[in-house]
C-alpha cells in the first residue's frame, strides 16, 4: 500500500519554503522521511536486531526466537536500549566536560574573550560542591570547580556530588538500588562492557545499569553544563526575543550558529557587534550583520543575550533554503548531513568548528577557547565576504515574539522576591487548585511526524485543563512559534485558575527553561518544590509529568531515563524502540515505577498523552490529599475579577487565595 502523504508541518514559514524546496527538486529531512521505509527490525515496530559481534547480525520476530550466541529478544531490547541511553549520556556530558575545560582556561587566564559573568552563580556553585570561598578570588574558587567537573568525569569510586543536593528520600532510594553513579565516564564504559557479546544477559539488571548511566548524565555531566555555562555567560533571565524563519534580514550578512555548545556562539554574539566588522559589511553593501540561532545553540543564546532564533531542529535545511544565509556555523549535534547538499544549491557556507565533527564539503575552522575571539571574528569576516554571492532571497514574512529565560534562580526570585525567594507560592497554587499540575514538555523534532503538531496538540489542552508548562530544546522553540512564550498571549485557551496564576505574576503559560542541557534545572525545580514542603517530600510526590512528544536522538532516552529514576512519569511520543519486547516494556514501566516512582512509557497519539498525563496529575493530587481539581473555583466561573481583586480587605484577599 502506498504511503499517505503526510502534513510537513503546522508552521507556515517551514511550508513557504518547503514549497520551493519542492519546486527546486531539492530533497530535505521532510521528503527523505517520507520516501525512506523505517528498518521494521531493531526500530520495536516488527522485531529486534542485534548487531554486537559478527556472528550476525541476528534478526528475531517471532516469540521464543534466539541470536546465535542464544540471547533473548528481551535481552537484547535491553542491551540495545542501553546503549542508546550511553550515546545519549557521553553527548550531553561530554558537553558539560568542554565547558569545563573552558572554565579551567579562563581561571588560569588563558582563555580569551571569556570571563566570569555571574559571580552569584560561581559561589552558588562552589557551596553545592563543598569548596571554599572565604577570602578567595573567584579565579582561585573558579578553578577549584573547574578541577571537580573534570574529576568527576574519570572518577572511579564514590559518588558524584550533585547527588546530595537531590531529596533526602531521594538519594536513599539511589542508594538502596545501587545507582548513585561513580564517574560520569565509567558509567558510560560500564555500559559498553556489559552489552558486549557474552555479557551481561538479564534484562533487568542491564536497564538498571543503564538508570545509573544517565543519572550521571542528569546529575552530573549535564547539570555540570548548566551551572558553568551560567558561571561564564550569565544565569538565564526574561528577556524579550523573536523566533522563526522571518528573523533572517535580506539586507544585512546573515550567519546562523547551530548545534549545542555555548562556547562559540557566545563569541560570534561579541564578534558580531564590533564595530570594524560592522564597518566591512558596510562596505561590502550590507547593512549589518544579523545572528541568529537554530536547534539548542539558539536557546542558549537567546536566553541570555536576545539573539533571535530562526528555528528548531527542522529548521536548519529551511534556513539555508532561504537563501539569505551567508554562514551556518556548526558544532556538535543534531547537525544533519545533508546541510552541505543544500548549501550546495546556494551560496551558504556550512563552516564546522569542533575537533568531534567534521562534513564532506564544509569548511572546518577548528575552534579553540584560547584564540575564542580571533577565531569568532575571522568567521563573521569569512561570513561577510560571502554577502556578493548571494543570489535571490525568499524570506518568509514569519515571526514570533518570546520571552525566555526562566531558570530556576530567576523562578525563586519571580515568587517571592529578592528577600523571600522561594517557591511556596507554586506550590501554594497547586495545593489550592488554580494549579492543577506540571507538565515539561521537552525534545525534538522528528519528520516521522508533522512538525511542532504533537507539542502543540499536547500543550494546548494541557494548558486548558489548569496545567502548567515548562519546556525546553525544540520543544520550547515550537512553543515560541505559536504564541505561548508571551506573558500576553493565549491567556484565552488557558485554565481559569492557571491564567489567574500567570496575569498575578506576569509570566507566559509556557516557561522557557533552556537548551536541552537545560533539563538540569527542572530536576532542580522539581527538588526545591519537595524541600519547600506541601507537596510531600521526594519529586515522585508532586503531580507533574515529563513529555518528550516528537523524540529523535538517543540523548532524549538518557534524559528520560534519569528524570524517571529521579520519580518522574515520562511519556515519550513517536514509537517505542523496544515495543517488540513486552518484558522490556514492563521492566521500563512497571518495574521501574515500583523501585524509583516514575515510569517510562511510549504513547503516540497526542490526546492519549494528554490523556495520561492529566490521570496522573490528579492521582498525584489525590495521593496528597489535595482538593479534587474544579476549575470552576477560578476565574470568570467563581473568583473575583483579577483587576478588582486587590481593592478587597486583607482578610476577603486571604480567603480567595486560600478558599
Amino acid at each position: 500500500m502506498a504511503k499517505t502523504k503526510m502534513t510537513p508541518s503546522i508552521d507556515p514559514a517551514a511550508c513557504y519554503v518547503l514549497d520551493y524546496a519542492q519546486l527546486m527538486g531539492i530533497p530535505t529531512a521532510f521528503t527523505r522521511a517520507q520516501d525512506t521505509k523505517p528498518c521494521p527490525i531493531g526500530s520495536g515496530q516488527s522485531g529486534i536486531c542485534c548487531k554486537n559481534c559478527y556472528m550476525g547480525p541476528c534478526r528475531l520476530t517471532k516469540d521464543g526466537q534466539v541470536g546465535v550466541c542464544g540471547a533473548t529478544i528481551e535481552t537484547i531490547a535491553a542491551r540495545n536500549l542501553a546503549r542508546a541511553i550511553a550515546a545519549g549520556t557521553s553527548a550531553h556530558s561530554d558537553h558539560g566536560r568542554d565547558l569545563a575545560f573552558t572554565l579551567l582556561a579562563v581561571a588560569l587566564g588563558e582563555a580569551q574573550g571569556y570571563e566570569i559573568r555571574d559571580e552569584a552563580k560561581l559561589l552558588a556553585v562552589a557551596a553545592k560542591h563543598g569548596i571554599a570561598t572565604k577570602g578567595r578570588q573567584n579565579t582561585e574558587i573558579a578553578l577549584d570547580i573547574a578541577n571537580k567537573a573534570i574529576g568527576e568525569f574519570g572518577q572511579q569510586r564514590g559518588e558524584l556530588s550533585y547527588i546530595s543536593t537531590a531529596p533526602a528520600k531521594r538519594q536513599k532510594i539511589w542508594r538502596d538500588l545501587g545507582v548513585v553513579p561513580r564517574g560520569i565516564d565509567r558509567e558510560v564504559v560500564d555500559i559498553l562492557h556489559r552489552t558486549h557479546m557474552g555479557d551481561d544477559q538479564d534484562a533487568s539488571h542491564i536497564l538498571m545499569a543503564a538508570v545509573r548511566t544517565a543519572l550521571a548524565d542528569g546529575w552530573g555531566g549535564s547539570m555540570w553544563a548548566t551551572d558553568i555555562s551560567d558561571i561564564l555567560f550569565g544565569t538565564p533571565s526574561p528577556r524579550v526575543g523573536q523566533v522563526n524563519l522571518g528573523v533572517l534580514k535580506d539586507d544585512e550578512v546573515n550567519i546562523v550558529v547551530h548545534g549545542h555548545e555555548p562556547t562559540l556562539s557566545e563569541m560570534i554574539v561579541a564578534a558580531v557587534q564590533d564595530p570594524e566588522l560592522i564597518a566591512y559589511a558596510k562596505a561590502k553593501g550590507a547593512k549589518g550583520i544579523n545572528l541568529s540561532g537554530i536547534c539548542c545553540t539558539s536557546n542558549e543564546i537567546m536566553m541570555r543575550q536576545g539573539i533571535p532564533s530562526a528555528g528548531n531542529f527542522l529548521h536548519q535545511e529551511l534556513a539555508i533554503l532561504t537563501g539569505a544565509v551567508e554562514a551556518m556555523v556548526v558544532d556538535v549535534q543534531c547537525i544533519m548531513q545533508s546541510l552541505t547538499a543544500v548549501a550546495s544549491n546556494f551560496h551558504t557556507e556550512i563552516i564546522t568548528t569542533s575537533p568531534k565533527v567534521r562534513m564532506p564539503g564544509a569548511t572546518h575552522i577548528e575552534f579553540d577557547e584560547h584564540h575564542a575571539l580571533d577565531i569568532a571574528k575571522g568567521i563573521v569576516a569569512r561570513a561577510i565576504d560571502n554577502y556578493a554571492n548571494r543570489g535571490e532571497v525568499r524570506i518568509p514574512d514569519v515571526t514570533e515574539n518570546v520571552v525566555p529565560g526562566f531558570s530556576h534562580e530567576y523562578l525563586n526570585y519571580m515568587l517571592g522576591g529578592y528577600y523571600r525567594q522561594s517557591f511556596r507560592p507554586l506550590n501554594e497554587a497547586i495545593a489550592t487548585g488554580r494549579i492543577r499540575g506540571v507538565a515539561a514538555d521537552v525534545g525534538c523534532n522528528n519528520p516521522g511526524l508533522t512538525q511542532d503538531s504533537v507539542h502543540m496538540d499536547v500543550i494546548t489542552e494541557l494548558l486548558k485543563n489548569d496545567v502548567l508548562v515548562v519546556s525546553t530544546g525544540c520543544g520550547a522553540i515550537a512553543a515560541g512559534k505559536y504564541g505561548y512564550l508571551r506573558g500576553e498571549a493565549g491567556l484565552d485557551k488557558v485554565g481559569p485558575g492557571l491564567r489567574e496564576v500567570c496575569e498575578a505574576i506576569g509570566i507566559p503559560p509556557v516557561l522557557h527553561l533552556g537548551s536541552c542541557v537545560d533539563n538540569t534545572r527542572i530536576l532542580t525545580v522539581l527538588t526545591q518544590m519537595a524541600t519547600e514542603g506541601g507537596l510531600g517530600d521526594d519529586i515522585s510526590d508532586i503531580p507533574a509529568v515529563g513529555l518528550a512528544p516528537e523524540w529523535m536522538s538517543e540523548k532524549a532516552l538518557a534524559i528520560a531515563t534519569y528524570a524517571v529514576a529521579s520519580g518522574a512519569y515520562v511519556i515519550m511520543g513517536v514509537r517505542s524502540p523496544v515495543d517488540f519486547s513486552d518484558t522490556v516494556s514492563d521492566i521500563i514501566a512497571k518495574e521501574w515505577e515500583e523501585k524509583f516512582g516514575g515510569k517510562l512509557e511510549f504513547v503516540v497519539d497526542a490526546p492519549e498523552i494528554v490523556k495520561r498525563t492529566i490521570e496522573h496529575i490528579d492521582k498525584k493530587r489525590a495521593a496528597l490529599k489535595l482538593p479534587a481539581y474544579d476549575a470552576s473555583r477560578h476565574g470568570a466561573s467563581g473568583d473575583v475579577p483579577l483587576q478588582d481583586y486587590f481593592e478587597l480587605p486583607l482578610e476577603k484577599q486571604m480567603a480567595e487565595l486560600y478558599g
